[in-house]
């Protein structure tokens, strides 16, 4: 019986990967101002069309006794905590002018989100809170039962509707909002805060 003969065939070598090319990203330090200004703005816009979309969303989980988030809220207090009273105020207006224009005006969200900025910047500016998570799921807290609270007398001042019925369910409101914003506040929070000090300490280095 002949044994078949092998061939001594060379070990094909792995072909060496070649290397790719890492996209570096410059620090924010070293943009242009104008480069940081435009982000920032991008940032701004993007991040409040993204609430303004997520007040149309009933995503599951998210959601108590059919209340969701209120996610303007949130990010004016985001936006309130390292700017003045009247900024607050003036971004509260807006988002709430917002707000009015994709559900009612009568009565408007404006006034609530204006006092909600203003009184977290004067909060921040007397050292009552602090930049934590906690702090802030506590200040959304307090925020969103002000602003149902606010929403809820509006309606009253109407004078269509029965006062009792009115405060009997805006209570479940406030409460189920307060809840839900508050759990979900360090999702808007944590990312913008993040950018603002990073944009801060660049503006400082240059």
């Amino acid at each position: 019986m002949k044994i078949p003969a092998f061939r001594g065939g060379r070990q094909n070598k792995p072909k060496s990967r070649s290397r790719k090319s890492i996209i570096k990203i410059n620090p924010i330090s070293r943009w242009h101002p104008r480069l940081r200004l435009l982000v920032n703005w991008a940032v701004i816009f993007g991040s409040v069309l993204l609430c303004l979309l997520m007040l149309l969303a009933r995503l599951p989980g998210m959601e108590l006794l059919g209340i969701g988030p209120n996610w303007l809220l949130i990010w004016v207090v985001a936006w309130s905590v390292k700017r003045t009273a009247f900024q607050g105020a003036f971004v509260g207006i807006i988002l709430g002018l917002l707000q009015d224009a994709m559900t009612s005006s009568d009565p408007t969200h404006a006034l609530s989100l204006a006092v909600v900025g203003c009184l977290t910047a004067l909060l921040q500016k007397q050292r009552f809170i602090q930049e934590d998570f906690i702090s802030i799921a506590l200040i959304v807290f307090g925020m969103a039962v002000l602003v149902e609270t606010i929403f809820a007398v509006q309606l009253v001042l109407m004078g269509d509707r029965n006062a009792v019925d009115i405060w009997s369910y805006y209570q479940k409101v406030a409460l189920a909002s307060a809840i839900v914003s508050s759990l979900w506040a360090p999702v808007v929070y944590f990312p913008l805060n993040r950018w603002w000090q990073q944009l801060k300490l660049a503006e400082q280095q240059s």
